[in-house]
């Protein structure tokens, strides 16, 4: 895996290392996976993922902005935006690890 930013081929990678199929199968589960996430996301459900956490769909109303240029109000137009909140069991994985990363450091 890179440091900093986890991407698809990353992913792709993990997928064929652990189950040890092909480079193209594990890229299509990967892709498979992602695809229905979107689907449902789209279709305005929740995706909840155990020890992981849930992305859902929230709707933004109207409001008025401002154009930081020239100060002038704007409205900023209804959307749907997607939201994650991570697990228990993925927050407490995280702390761990920092608080033993801190702890090496040491």
């Amino acid at each position: 895996m890179t440091e900093g930013t986890l991407t698809r081929a990353d992913l792709t990678d993990a997928v064929f290392t652990a189950l040890g199929i092909s480079r193209n199968e594990s890229g299509e589960y990967v892709e498979r996976i992602l695809e229905e996430i979107i689907h449902a996301l789209e279709q305005g459900d929740t995706v909840k993922i155990s020890s992981f956490g849930t992305f859902s769909v929230r709707r933004k109303k109207l409001r008025m902005g401002r154009n930081p240029k020239t100060g002038e109000e704007v409205p900023i137009t209804p959307r749907r935006v997607v939201t994650f909140r991570a697990s228990h069991v993925l927050k407490d994985q995280i702390n761990t690890a920092l608080t033993n990363r801190s702890a090496a450091a040491e």
